[in-house]
């Protein structure tokens, strides 16, 4: 149980993707904190199941379905949050993701998958897999950003992005995402240099391997044993094991806390049990 920040209390806070793994965990965590919660997901239900999560604990949340991507959704997504707690503190853009046509089937290409029609190789890779994934990341991150920071100018704000540790070194079979996930370490510094007079502060969290439901078939194998893809990773990962939920907390609250981070801008922290630490000898 992680302690209570006391300054946190009664700020509003907005989770884009907080329906998901990471971003439900991060939600309830700071409605935990004291702070009012607006849960954004494109899916309304899972949405809901977490703000009533929050409410059942007597916790303040709301729901709102929004496509991150639609900037008129987002638009109407911060008007439905100002209307219910006020303007927005802090933004935290955990809605992302990866696609099916934005991967390769091997880590490694070899002039036979040219021949097999069950192999998907970099030249299988399709325009609209990696559109899917540029928009949900980049412009999922750049349109919520703009819309409900307006109201922050001239107050003070926090905005967290998600990164990853594919933004540093990319990974294997992920071009796209990894791709995507570097250019949210670039605008994460951008953002941050061009708002840094307005009382706007922006950082970014990149965690290392977290078993989520979108990555579940490449690190688990049907009968719930590591793929050979997790023994790799957890054999560069000195911890000697993947991130939990949970793990990702204690930073979330630092960087939110005016208090202990208010001269933290500009920065991405890894979460990540000593991955980009270990040279692999």
């Amino acid at each position: 149980m992680l302690p209570i920040h006391d300054s946190l209390q009664g700020k509003i806070a907005v989770v884009t993707g907080g329906g998901g793994v990471l971003g439900s965990y991060m939600a309830k965590e700071l409605a935990r904190q004291g702070m009012k919660v607006a849960i954004i997901n494109r899916t309304q239900e899972k949405g809901q199941k977490v703000a009533d999560e929050i409410t059942s604990l007597g916790g303040a949340a709301v729901a709102i379905q929004c496509d991150v991507v639609n900037l008129e959704s987002v638009r109407k997504a911060e008007e439905e949050v100002f209307q219910s707690f006020g303007p927005c503190d802090v933004l935290i853009n955990a809605a992302g993701g990866n696609h099916p046509e934005g991967m390769t089937t091997n880590e490694i290409f070899n002039i036979k998958d040219l021949e097999d029609k069950e192999v998907k190789s970099f030249f299988d890779l399709t325009l609209n897999g990696f559109e899917y994934v540029f928009n949900l990341n980049i412009i999922g991150t750049l349109l919520p950003t703009q819309v409900f920071s307006k109201r922050m100018v001239g107050n003070s704000g926090n905005i967290i992005n998600i990164s990853s540790m594919s933004a540093y070194s990319p990974m294997t079979k992920v071009p796209a995402y990894s791709a995507a996930k570097a250019g949210i370490e670039n605008i994460t510094k951008w953002l941050a240099v061009h708002m840094a007079e307005t009382g706007i502060r922006v950082n970014a969290i990149a965690p290392g391997f977290f078993l989520t439901t979108q990555n579940e078939a490449l690190l688990n194998n049907p009968d719930g044993s590591n793929t050979d893809r997790t023994k790799k990773i957890l054999a560069n990962t000195p911890m000697r094991r993947l991130g939990k939920p949970e793990d990702l907390l204690g930073t979330l609250l630092w960087l939110v806390d005016d208090e202990a981070s208010n001269f933290v801008t500009g920065i991405s922290v890894p979460v990540d049990g000593g991955f980009m630490a270990y040279s692999g000898v």
